[in-house]
């Protein structure tokens, strides 16, 4: 059966969901010449939703699930479980604690403290298993069968996708007019939200690191494959391959592009130094396509990044010199 893809209806449903939990992140517009591409872009407007309440985006699709009636009516007292490499952890566990779920996460070891402490703080019954997200899930899924718990999928569920993609939808609100956005891909819930999200007029990049280019690997292979997830951003884009959702809507991308962890460390100095604004190597992926000059605007082009999340420790930025 093909996958049904998410619609800019669902993402619009999504929106009114989570605006009574969840508040508009600013969007801040760069000079070109900031961003050295002078004669070209016209302007760079950064979605800032590493501003959200648990520093990524993600919160946004974990409320959407947890406030849809198709979950609503179902949950049992064992509430919602989640495999992820922290974000959505965190992003379920202040969703479930707000609406007063209960929630279990299951990391990889992996995953950072900068992330996995937040978890249990929330009030999440946490669950560290040794290796990647893969792992997680795979321990998450043995959990859920036990238990009864309804599955909380970080990337490949309607709702969570749908969610994922009012960041995009806002994002058209604030900044009228853009041509092209940005987005980082792991396992493509960002990606396929804001396919969903935005008008087939603007143009839609997924940019991902060499050590987590599900897309990109799939692409070059004509199907979706496991790939070897490593690198900076592996706790936040570590999906082992793209989501379904994701691949469903490959043909309306623009283009897959693929940075190095050395390009990334510049994007997130480059927004430290210029703004003040901290970005997890996962948060800043999509802007590194920008400042290492992967994607070239044109001449006049409006280009718009979503800076998409910041659980990182601040300590890190004494290494960057």
């Amino acid at each position: 059966m093909a996958m049904e893809p998410v619609t800019s209806a669902d993402v619009a449903a999504a929106g009114a969901r989570i605006r009574p939990h969840l508040r508009p992140t600013p969007v801040w517009t760069v000079p070109r010449e900031a961003l050295g591409l002078p004669g070209r872009a016209e302007v760079v407007r950064l979605k800032l939703d590493q501003l959200q309440p648990t520093g990524s985006f993600k919160v946004r699709g974990a409320t959407s699930l947890l406030t849809d009636p198709g979950l609503v009516d179902t949950v049992t007292e064992a509430g919602v479980i989640a495999a992820s490499g922290g974000n959505f952890g965190l992003a379920v566990a202040w969703a479930a604690h707000r609406l007063g779920v209960h929630a279990t996460v299951v990391v990889p070891a992996t995953s950072p403290r900068a992330k996995r402490d937040p978890i249990a703080a929330l009030g999440a019954e946490l669950v560290v298993v040794d290796g990647v997200y893969a792992d997680a899930f795979a321990a998450a899924e043995e959990r859920r069968v036990a238990t009864g718990a309804a599955m909380a999928h970080a990337y490949d569920q309607a709702p969570v996708v749908a969610g994922q993609g009012t960041a995009a939808a806002e994002f058209l609100e604030q900044a009228d007019g853009l041509d092209t956005v940005l987005v980082a891909c792991g396992g493509g819930g960002l990606l396929a939200g804001t396919l969903a999200a935005v008008p087939t007029s603007v143009r839609v990049v997924a940019v991902e690191t060499a050590g987590t280019a599900t897309l990109r690997t799939a692409l070059d292979a004509g199907k979706p494959v496991d790939i070897e997830v490593s690198g900076a951003a592996a706790s936040a884009l570590g999906a082992r391959r793209i989501g379904a959702h994701a691949w469903a809507v490959r043909d309306r991308l623009h283009a897959a592009l693929v940075v190095t962890d050395q390009q990334v460390e510049r994007a997130q100095r480059w927004l430290w130094e210029a703004a003040r604004q901290l970005a997890e190597p996962g948060g800043a992926t999509a802007l590194a396509a920008l400042t290492a000059g992967i994607y070239e605007p044109e001449a006049g082009e409006r280009v718009g990044v979503i800076v998409c999340g910041a659980n990182a420790d601040p300590a890190e930025l004494v290494t960057w010199g």
